[in-house]
């Protein structure tokens, strides 16, 4: 059985095939940035992160896009987020962009999401933007109205096919104010002119002014996926008005399909309310990770389906963290055996379980992404895995070998979650150094009979949370 994907345009699970077999082209809506980062982004970002890792470590070549958004979307007031940032910092627009931009992707690198393949800015893709607008109204689905362009949504019979919303359901004012120059409530900017203090401003058919916040989407993934491309992405709380206008205007514009394939994540919240900005109920990506390894973030994020909403506590972190130590733990272990492993191949029959547990991994990935039976086939493999590694019996280089690479290619390639040896960072390297330099230096006063200070050793690791077991073959240490 092949990958299958909940595709929420058709609102049922359906079979990955891509337009051109063995490519992929996706697109995920980005951040604006106008704030720092926080862990409702987290959730969505590491999501679909994953998803393109398991993508490509299915054998496919991908082509990621995933936008900065840095001008156009507008408040409920019809203010522009970032112009509202810039004069309430006493900036300019683009000192915020730049700074919130560099700050967004900081963060990623920090969660090991790996960067898109192309992150397009909206305002430098203006001109295609307005060619875009300008076929809408060519076509008879956009109007120029004193000075703005609005997309007509009467003009198009599929409006609202992704949120399942009628048009006569619609309540006005989503997203902007609602002005007497729309024809329709419903109708939404795609061009807005520019009043006289408004600072972010281009040249235009229609005058002066700046693009609206959906139209920015439409024309980059139009840009460097094509007309019609297989995956679009985003947060489910945008599927109204942002996604839905996306697919108006692109379909009625290029007069072809739009994305063929529609992933929504659910939203991260506290207490059950969405977190987010507006509400103050939010905790920046900075400030979790003072506090909580990236990889427990993810462990975090991967214990719901990305589909679904999950509940941020203290609680859930710290199952996460235990969670993610019994896997890194597995994998320490055998790392730290093959130092002093016999060459034979002493498998005592993990090898078949080993190959199991990538059929399940793969199985459960295959069921639309689900990560929460992934890492539960992991944890799995985990309990078999330990107790061969401490049964005492001799296990062979090639076999611990073996072990690694199962956990790195499923844990690490495709999770994240398993850092590889050779590129862990150099603070992690030197942590471990010290605590083998502190193992040997034990070794050596055990040898002398210092059992005091052999003791002391043990007893201050243990204090900092880096617990040794003596074993035949060596110690070896894990983090509490």
């Amino acid at each position: 059985m092949g990958l299958k994907i909940y595709n929420v345009l058709g609102r049922e699970k359906q079979e990955f095939v891509p337009l051109e077999p063995g490519r992929v082209g996706m697109y995920v809506c980005g951040p604006t940035v106008q704030d720092y980062a926080h862990l409702g982004h987290a959730k969505t970002y590491i999501a679909f992160d994953v998803i393109v890792r398991y993508l490509r470590y299915s054998g496919y070549d991908v082509l990621y896009v995933q936008n900065i958004t840095d001008v156009g979307h507008l408040l409920d007031s019809g203010e522009d987020r970032i112009l509202k940032k810039a004069a309430a910092l006493q900036a300019r627009p683009m000192q915020i962009v730049e700074h919130y931009t560099r700050s967004y992707f900081e963060d990623m690198d920090a969660l090991g999401v790996v960067r898109p393949d192309i992150s397009p800015r909206a305002s430098g893709h203006i001109p295609e933007q307005i060619r875009m607008i300008q076929t809408l109204i060519d076509k008879g689905h956009a109007y120029v109205a004193n000075g703005s362009v609005y997309f007509d949504v009467t003009t198009d019979p599929e409006y609202g096919k992704l949120s399942n919303r009628k048009i006569e359901a619609q309540t006005a004012g989503s997203r902007e104010a609602v002005r007497d120059e729309k024809r329709n409530p419903e109708d939404f900017a795609l061009w807005k002119k520019a009043e006289p203090e408004h600072i972010l401003r281009w040249d235009s058919p229609w005058g002066e002014g700046f693009p609206g916040w959906h139209i920015e989407c439409s024309a980059m993934a139009k840009k460097y996926l094509g007309a019609t491309f297989d995956i679009h992405g985003g947060g489910v709380d945008n599927i109204f008005p942002h996604n839905e206008s996306e697919i108006a205007q692109s379909e009625c514009a290029n007069e072809a399909p739009f994305a063929r394939y529609w992933i929504l994540t659910g939203s991260l919240t506290v207490d059950g309310i969405k977190m987010s900005k507006s509400l103050g109920n939010f905790i920046t990506i900075k400030d979790a990770l003072k506090q909580h390894r990236p990889e427990v973030i993810r462990m975090f994020v991967y214990s719901a389906h990305y589909s679904n909403p999950v509940d941020f506590t203290d609680e859930a972190l710290m199952a996460a963290a235990g969670g993610w130590e019994r896997l890194y733990g597995a994998v320490r272990l055998a790392r730290q055996m093959k130092a002093s492993a016999p060459d034979g191949d002493a498998g005592n029959g993990i090898l078949p379980r080993l190959e199991q547990a990538k059929a399940d991994f793969k199985a459960a990935m295959d069921d639309d992404f689900n990560t929460p039976k992934a890492v539960a086939a992991l944890q799995e493999l985990t309990r078999d895995v330990n107790t061969l590694l401490n049964s005492g019996s001799p296990v062979g280089r090639a076999t611990l070998d073996t072990i690694e690479q199962t956990y790195q290619q499923l844990a690490g390639d495709v999770l994240g979650l398993i850092p590889a040896q050779d590129t862990a960072s150099s603070n992690g390297q030197r942590e471990a150094g010290l605590v083998e330099l502190l193992i040997s230096l034990r070794a050596e006063a055990r040898r002398k009979k210092d059992f005091a200070t052999s003791d002391r050793i043990r007893d201050e690791l243990k204090a900092l949370g880096v617990i040794l077991e003596d074993r035949p073959d060596g110690t070896v240490w894990r983090v509490s």
